[in-house]
This record gives structure tokens, C-alpha cells and sequence, in this order.
């Protein structure tokens, strides 16, 4: 472990385990007869019958270390500058990682940080409000288009459509200053990421993403990371600003 990922598990570590609203069991969750949550349960549906997407998730971590974690090599076709990019910030141990400066992730690595965030599933809106660093995400679902001309963002525009029981969302309008992951795999301002979120049951959900990003990958790559579900808790407050000791230990080599 080093780098970013390395300063990031620490910060981690000194987050409370639970969370300050205690002894609070979240209303609306099956449970088992022992009284905890039963994550094997059937998927919950909203009044449109679609899967409700709504609650706490956590994720998996080694996605936020690299990105394709789970793919092969020669599954990321990075261009040849790109590669070289990410060869520069293996080398330097990720010390510009915009992250270690309490910049934000971007998408889709905010949703891979480990940190919860929590879902709200709206009419015509999925919002994502997000632990880590305390930002928020919008997906409008209201049958709108993407923008012709964004102005560039550091979480960029989404929209989602639902394809049977999947939801599709698409992102665009990036400023491009963003890393995929610790690991230091690159962006462009073109890229667009398409997220497939299934609620395979209560307690576990997977989201399917696919990089598309032609000035840094000859071809759109694809992954999928796991989220679960975290009952009994709340989101903490993480202002990542305040007493950020990173930046003055990444110094690379």
C-alpha cells in the first residue's frame, strides 16, 4: 500500500465505526429473526415498480486503488501519452493525486472512495449525497438531455433512463482533472462514463461502468463494482479541508 491509497486508509481508520445517531434501527428493513438486517431479501420497489435504489452503500474499496481491479491485462487499452501519464504518477507515488488535496474524485471514483454515501430515489431525480467530502450528485431521470455545451465540472452533468429493472445513467461535461483511481489511470474534458446500477437484492447492489474516453483510450473499457448496503447508520459530516495532513507528506520520489 502507498501513495494516495496509503493516506486515504489511514483517514479511514479514524473515522468512528459507527455513527453519531446511536441505537437507531432504520425503518423499513426486513429483518431476520435475530433481529438483523436481512440483505438476502428481495430488492424493494417503488410505486412506479421499479427497483428503489434508496439507502446507505458502502463500497469497495480496492476499486478506489485501481479502477480495474478485476480486469486483465491489455482490458485497459490506454493510449500511448496516456500511458505514459500513468506511468509518471506510478512513479512519483500519486503525490498529485488532486484527491490527497481534498479535490473532488469525479465519476465514477467518488462512488468507489471508502466512505458510504447515501441514495435518494425521487420522482424525475436520483440524488447521491456523498460522506466523503460532502458533495452531491444529481441524476435527473425526468426525460431531459444532456447538455450541448457544459460547462466543465469536476462531477460533471448526469441523466438516467431505466432498461427493465437497470438504471442507465450517463455523465459527461468533466473538467479533466480528475484521476479514475489512486492508481493514477487518466481522464480527458471528453470523457463519458455510463453507470448500470442493478439491485440484485436487498442488501447488494452492482454497477456496471464503462469508460469512454477517446483521447485517452483507443476503445470504451468496461468494469463492475459491488456496493452494499449499511443499515442502523447514518452519514457523518467529512469536511476534508479541515486538518488535511496529506499534501505535505507526498512528496514522491
Amino acid at each position: 500500500m502507498k501513495g494516495t491509497f496509503a493516506a486515504l486508509f489511514i483517514l479511514v481508520l479514524a473515522v468512528p465505526a459507527a455513527a453519531q445517531w446511536l441505537n437507531r434501527t432504520t425503518p423499513g428493513i426486513p429483518r431476520l429473526p435475530d433481529g438483523k438486517p436481512n440483505l438476502s431479501a428481495p430488492a424493494p420497489r417503488g410505486t412506479d415498480g421499479k427497483p428503489d435504489l434508496s439507502g446507505i452503500w458502502r463500497p469497495n474499496p480496492k476499486f478506489n486503488n485501481n479502477l480495474a481491479a478485476d480486469l486483465g491485462p491489455g482490458d485497459v487499452p490506454l493510449l500511448p501519452a496516456a500511458a505514459a501519464v500513468l506511468q509518471g504518477r506510478r512513479d512519483t507515488l500519486g503525490k498529485d493525486d488532486p484527491q490527497a488535496r481534498c479535490l473532488p474524485p469525479g465519476v465514477p471514483r467518488q462512488s468507489a472512495v471508502p466512505f458510504p454515501f447515501r441514495i435518494i430515489q425521487l420522482p424525475g431525480l436520483i440524488a447521491i449525497l456523498y460522506e466523503y467530502g460532502t458533495i452531491y450528485r444529481q441524476i435527473f431521470t425526468d426525460g431531459r438531455e444532456l447538455p450541448k455545451d457544459p460547462n466543465p465540472t469536476w462531477m460533471g452533468y448526469s441523466i438516467g433512463r431505466w432498461e427493465g429493472d437497470t438504471l442507465v445513467v450517463e455523465t459527461i461535461g468533466f473538467n479533466g482533472k480528475t484521476w479514475l483511481d489512486d492508481l493514477g489511470h487518466p481522464i480527458s474534458d471528453k470523457l463519458r462514463v455510463v453507470e448500470r446500477f442493478q439491485r440484485r437484492d436487498f442488501g447488494n447492489m452492482d454497477v456496471g461502468i464503462t469508460i469512454d474516453d477517446p483521447p485517452t483510450y483507443s476503445r470504451p473499457w468496461s468494469m463492475t463494482m459491488d456496493l452494499r448496503l449499511a443499515a442502523d447508520t447514518e452519514l457523518l459530516e467529512f469536511i476534508c479541508n479541515e486538518n488535511n495532513k496529506d499534501p505535505e507528506h507526498l512528496v514522491g520520489k
